[in-house]
Order: structure tokens, then C-alpha cells, then sequence
């Protein structure tokens, strides 16, 4: 049974990829998929999470498994709130007073979508919540002190969007999206694969192949790995030998994307803070910095220098965690520089 949990605060980093949710005393209490499977014909919510995940690519027509949440905003509310009311109460179990949660936007959002944020996780049980804007939660669970006067750079490379701000006073000076990020390499890999050697794989395949020989720069040495999927022209299943020089070929474009992306930021950076840069550097976080190569390419069409932090899949969610002690701050202050928004 449950145990009774009185006012526990939460942090949520909503992903395109995955759910984490935070707790004080537990760190990164969940982590699951941001997935879930419908019953096209019914609308009943058969899984979510990695039971719906392992689904993918495998079910009858009938079947669809789909992510509520793409490139940072709730694109499902009905399953949104489902499968938030599942992992809230899962974390948090049975209590008397709903949790006080900081969950992260992408710097860009509307109020609408925002709005789309707030009453999702307010139906899935939050008492109050509090908004972070992403590359702030990120930079926080880096561990960058950005509450002084002076401009740091941060680039979070997650699995819709890749969202990179100049933060100074626990805020951000300037910031910049794109929908270039991890998805983007999965999708790139799978049109590659198809248009030059016929074979048709599916997101999982891609992801696996990602990880095991992606890269966006030269490898010291050529990785070879094997795709299984189903050949386009005869329709049966078939298998290729894929270099990592083949998947650096196929990454080139997002690759350049991001590239442009944090270019942009440095182009609109307030010059007071532009020379703050030099020292600090680019710190990287989100999944997507585990990327070979994506570092030193950052770095290379910059011409700063790129940390990635560590833990850097875990740092949003991190940085969400961190943002609670922030709530008391806002609450008793009108006027605070607090890094959240208050709902």
C-alpha cells in the first residue's frame, strides 16, 4: 500500500522523448517514455510509459502508439493528463495535499501552450505550478551558477528541440529553438537508409544505430554496424552493413542545424555580455550531447570552447529539482529574480 505523502513538492521535466519526475528526497523518482498506445477503434488507453514503448513498430493497424508531447508542447491534452495522473500518483502516491510542482517550457512557448502545460498537470493532481524555462533547468542541473551578472551560454540538445539561452540573473538574456535534436537524427538516419539502400527501419532501429556508431564528425575509426529492416522494392525482411561514415553523411543537416541555431544566439547576444563568453564557454547538456563529435562541432564553428556537463541527459530534470527551492522565495517575494513563473 501506498504510503501517505503530506505537500511533497515535484519537479517534471515534460519531454518529447521522456517523463522525469523529482523529488527532494529521491532524486530522479521516475523516468519512463513519453509514449502511449491507443485502441484506434475504442480510444482505450491500453500502455504507457516502456510498456507502450516496447509496442512501437509492433502492433496491429488497430494499434497506434503515439507521444501526446512533441518538440517541447502537449500536442494530446486527454492523453497528457492521463499518463501524467499515472506517473504523478506513482511518485507521489496516496496523499492528503497534492504537490507543488516546477515543470519546464522551451523558451519561445505561448501563453496558450503554456496555459496547455499548467492545466495538464493541475487535472493530473498538482496543486500549484510553477514553469522553468528549459535551458534554465538545464543549467542549473549543470551546476552553473547563473544568478550573477554575467552571461553564460548553455545548449541543450534534447529529443524534439534544441533549446540554447545567454542566462545572467538567474534569466535569460537571449534565447533561440529549433526542432533539431535527437528525434531529427532518427528521422534523418531513416530517410538515408531508405533513399540510398532501399531498406525501411523503424525509430527504435534508428536510436539503436545512433548509439552504438553516430557521430557527426570523423570517427578515429570506421564503425560498421548491421540495420535490419524490409526491403522497399521486393517487401521482405533484409539487412545492410552500415558504416559510421555513412550515418555522418546522413547527420550532416541536423548536425548543421544546431550549429546555426547556437550561432544565432551568439549573433543576438547583448555585447555586455558577449566577452563573459569567451571565458565561460558553451556548456552542453540534454541527451543529444552524447552524440560523438557533436562537441567538438559546436566548438569548431564557434570558435568557444563546449564542456559537456555531466549527467547531461539528467540535468533538466535535475535543474527542475533544484528550482523547488525557489517557491518559497517567489511566494514570499513580489519582486524576486526567481527563475519561475508562477500558475
Amino acid at each position: 500500500m501506498n504510503k501517505i505523502t503530506l505537500g511533497m513538492d515535484v519537479g517534471i521535466d515534460l519531454g518529447s522523448t521522456t517523463v522525469k519526475i523529482y523529488t527532494p528526497s529521491r532524486g530522479i523518482a521516475l523516468e519512463e517514455p513519453t509514449m502511449v498506445a491507443v485502441d484506434r477503434d475504442t480510444d482505450e488507453i491500453l500502455a504507457f510509459g516502456s510498456d507502450a514503448r516496447q509496442m512501437l513498430g509492433r502492433t496491429p493497424e488497430s494499434v497506434a502508439v503515439v507521444s501526446p508531447v512533441e518538440y517541447g508542447r502537449i500536442r494530446n491534452f486527454r492523453l497528457t493528463e492521463i499518463m501524467l495522473t499515472a506517473y504523478v500518483k506513482e511518485v507521489c502516491g496516496n496523499k492528503i495535499f497534492m504537490p507543488r510542482v516546477v515543470v519546464c517550457v522551451p523558451s519561445g512557448v505561448s501563453e496558450v501552450e503554456k496555459s496547455e502545460v499548467v492545466e495538464s498537470l493541475r487535472a493530473a493532481g498538482a496543486r500549484r505550478v510553477y514553469l522553468i524555462e528549459t535551458v534554465v533547468a538545464a543549467a542549473l542541473g549543470a551546476g552553473v551558477d547563473i544568478s550573477q551578472p554575467r552571461g553564460r551560454i548553455v545548449c541543450d540538445i534534447g529529443g524534439g528541440t534544441t533549446d540554447i539561452g545567454v542566462l545572467t540573473l538567474n534569466g535569460t538574456a537571449t534565447s533561440h529553438w529549433v526542432k533539431y535534436a535527437g528525434h531529427s537524427f532518427n528521422e534523418a538516419l531513416i530517410d538515408y537508409i531508405r533513399q540510398r539502400f532501399g531498406l525501411l527501419i523503424g525509430p527504435r532501429t534508428a536510436e539503436l544505430i545512433k548509439r552504438e556508431a553516430g557521430c557527426v564528425i570523423p570517427r578515429e575509426a570506421v564503425l560498421t554496424v548491421t540495420a535490419k529492416g524490409r526491403n522497399a522494392k521486393t517487401g521482405m525482411p533484409d539487412m545492410i552493413q552500415l558504416t559510421s561514415e555513412d550515418i555522418l553523411e546522413a547527420f550532416e543537416e541536423p548536425a548543421i542545424h544546431i550549429c546555426r541555431a547556437v550561432q544565432h544566439t551568439l549573433e543576438e547576444t547583448p555585447p555586455a555580455l558577449a566577452g563573459d563568453l569567451l571565458s565561460g564557454g558553451i556548456t552542453l547538456t540534454g541527451g543529444g550531447a552524447k552524440l560523438y563529435g557533436i562537441d567538438r562541432l559546436i566548438e569548431e564553428r564557434t570558435k568557444l570552447s563546449v564542456t559537456v556537463a555531466t549527467d547531461a541527459a539528467q540535468c533538466v530534470a535535475l535543474g527542475t529539482g533544484k528550482a523547488i527551492r525557489f517557491i518559497d522565495t517567489r511566494n514570499r517575494l513580489e519582486k524576486d529574480t526567481s527563475p519561475l513563473d508562477v500558475f
